[in-house]
């Protein structure tokens, strides 16, 4: 994982070359916006759940039936085989963005 953008967003990549990196939104989390109540704490719990650690994704339609959104592959990332939106709810993270 390189950057955590907001509760439900992430950017992954191998190489140090930001060029190589790509924007997944969470397929199984719907974290709040940023700059709505909870928005930074949500943004902190997927922080602490998927900093440091290999994340491995799986890209998945969305609700429009695309895999890109917004410049983002919507899909289901793992950390250590389970699913960070999983993650995110054993750790009470709120739901309920956009």
């Amino acid at each position: 994982m390189r950057y955590v953008g907001d509760g439900d967003s992430l950017c992954v990549g191998t190489s140090n070359d930001p060029a190589t990196w790509i924007e997944v939104r969470l397929a199984d989390f719907d974290a709040p916006e940023l700059n709505a109540a909870n928005g930074r704490f949500s943004k902190s719990l997927l922080q602490q759940v998927a900093s440091g650690q290999a994340v491995a994704c799986e890209a998945r339609r969305g609700r429009s039936g695309r895999v890109v959104v917004f410049d983002r592959v919507i899909a289901v990332c793992r950390v250590r085989g389970r699913s960070i939106g999983d993650l995110l709810r054993a750790q009470h993270a709120p739901e309920g963005g956009n």
